[in-house]
C-alpha cells in the first residue's frame, strides 16, 4: 500500500506541481505591482495628470521585454510631469547621463535602453500628429528607439524566432523577411478600406483584436515590435475617436498584452491549440470601455486550463489513494490511470468505458487499454456481456 500512495504522491508532483512552477513566477509579478506617480494622476491640473498618465504608459511598456527602468528616469520624468523640464529637455538630460557614466554596472546597459525608451514613447504620447501609413509604421519604430538601436526605423533582413513562456518555449511563426512589405501593405489597406460603421462596439474590438494581432505577427522589425505596436495601436485608436483610452491598462499590463499577441498568433494542432484572440479582446475591452476584466498572465500559458483541471482533480486523487486501501494486493503494480479507473468501478459498476473516458479526460482506446490490462491482471471481470453487463473488481480472499 505505501508504494501506491508513493507512487500516486510522484505522479501529483510531476503533473501539478512541475508546470505550477512554470507560472508562479507571474503570479508573483503581478502581486508586486505599484503604480507609478499615483499623486499626480489625482492632481488637479489636467496637463500634470495628462504628463504623468503618458509617463506611466511609457514606464510600464519597457515590461514588454522584460525592462525596468532607472530611479534616475523617474526622477527625471517626475520633474517634467511638474513642468519644470520639458520633454526634449528630459531626453537631453537622459543621454548626457548616460554619455557621463565611465563605470557600469551589469544591468546598466538594459537600464539605458529602458530609460531612452520610456522617454521617448512619453515624447510620442504628447504629440497630436499620426501617419496611418508602413512609413508611418517605420517612423513610430525610429522615433522610440532613436540612439538606441542602429536599425531603428529598419525592416529585419533577415527571419527570427523567439521563445515564448507561455508556449513553454516554443516560438510563433513570424513573417518571412522577403514578404514584410508586401505584408504590410495588403493588412493596413485592409484595415483602411474596413467598414465600422455597421458593427456593435463589441464586434469592433473583436476585428480590432484582430487586426492589431495580425500586424503584431508580422514583426517587421529585428527588435522592439511590441512597444512598436502599442504605440502605432494607441495612436491609431485616437485617430478613429477613441479619445478616452486607459492608458494605464499598458503601464500594469503590459507584458499581458505581449502574452495576449502570441496565443492570438499561435497554432499547434497536436496539442490541440488554435489562435485565440479572447485574451487580447478582454484587454482590449479594458482599455476603451473601461471594463474590469481580470488580466492574469498566468491564464495566457497553454498549459493553464490543464493545469487547473489538474489541481481541482486533487480531492479525486486522495479519493483514490484512500479506496486503494480496500482493492486487491495486485493493485501495488497499478499505475494512477488504472487506480483512477478502478475508483470510478467501486463507484458505478455499471458505468461504460465511454463514461470513464470522460471522467478522466482519456481517450476510449487508452481505456479499453487500460481495462485489458486490468483484466489480464486478475484485477476487474466484465459480467453479463458488454451491452448490458458490469464491472466486478476481483478483491483478496480472506485468509
Amino acid at each position: 500500500m505505501q508504494n501506491i500512495n508513493n507512487f500516486v504522491r510522484i505522479c501529483i508532483f510531476c503533473i501539478i506541481i512541475v508546470p505550477l512552477q512554470r507560472i508562479c513566477i507571474s503570479m508573483v509579478e503581478e502581486s508586486m505591482y505599484i503604480p507609478e506617480f499615483e499623486q499626480y494622476i489625482r492632481a488637479t491640473e489636467p496637463d500634470v495628470r495628462e504628463r504623468a498618465d503618458i509617463w506611466r504608459t511609457a514606464i510600464g511598456l519597457q515590461q514588454v521585454d522584460r525592462l525596468t527602468v532607472s530611479d534616475f528616469l523617474k526622477k527625471t520624468a517626475e520633474r517634467n510631469i511638474i513642468g519644470e523640464i520639458s520633454i526634449d529637455q528630459a531626453g537631453d538630460i537622459v543621454r548626457t547621463y548616460y554619455q557621463s557614466k565611465e563605470n557600469r554596472l551589469p544591468d546598466e546597459d538594459d537600464k539605458e535602453e529602458a530609460d531612452k525608451v520610456a522617454t521617448n514613447i512619453a515624447r510620442i504620447l504628447g504629440q497630436e500628429s499620426f501617419t496611418y501609413s508602413i512609413a508611418g509604421l517605420a517612423a513610430v519604430h525610429k522615433q522610440i528607439f532613436a540612439d538606441v538601436f542602429k536599425h531603428a526605423g529598419q525592416f529585419r533582413q533577415y527571419d527570427i524566432t523567439k521563445k515564448e513562456w507561455v508556449l513553454n518555449g516554443e516560438t510563433v511563426l513570424y513573417t518571412h523577411y522577403d514578404n514584410i512589405r508586401m505584408t504590410l501593405e495588403y493588412d493596413l489597406e485592409q484595415e483602411r478600406q474596413f467598414d465600422y460603421g455597421s458593427l456593435s462596439i463589441t464586434d469592433a474590438i473583436e476585428h480590432i483584436a484582430k487586426f492589431v494581432s495580425g500586424l503584431w505577427q508580422i514583426h517587421p522589425f529585428a527588435e522592439g515590435n511590441t512597444r512598436t505596436t502599442a504605440i502605432f495601436t494607441i495612436k491609431y485608436l485616437r485617430s478613429m475617436g477613441f479619445s478616452q483610452i486607459n492608458n494605464e491598462l499598458f503601464e500594469k499590463h503590459s507584458w499581458y498584452f505581449r502574452n495576449a499577441l502570441v496565443r492570438a498568433n499561435y497554432r499547434n494542432l497536436e496539442k490541440n491549440i488554435n489562435p485565440d484572440c479572447a485574451f487580447l479582446v478582454l484587454f482590449l475591452r479594458n482599455l476603451l470601455l473601461g471594463e474590469q476584466n481580470e488580466l492574469h498572465n498566468r491564464t495566457l500559458h497553454v498549459d493553464w486550463n490543464k493545469i487547473t483541471q489538474q489541481s481541482k482533480s486533487q480531492s479525486a486523487v486522495q479519493s483514490v489513494i484512500q479506496s486503494a486501501k480496500t482493492l486487491p494486493s495486485k493493485c501495488n503494480f497499478c499505475t494512477l490511470n488504472e487506480l483512477a479507473v478502478l475508483h470510478i468501478i467501486q463507484k458505478q459498476p455499471n458505468v461504460t468505458q465511454k463514461e470513464i473516458a470522460r471522467l478522466v479526460n482519456k481517450s476510449e482506446r487508452t481505456i479499453k487499454t487500460l481495462t485489458v490490462r486490468l483484466t489480464e491482471l486478475g484485477i476487474i471481470e466484465r459480467r453479463n456481456g458488454k451491452r448490458d453487463g458490469y464491472w466486478e473488481i476481483i478483491y483478496d480472499k480472506e485468509p
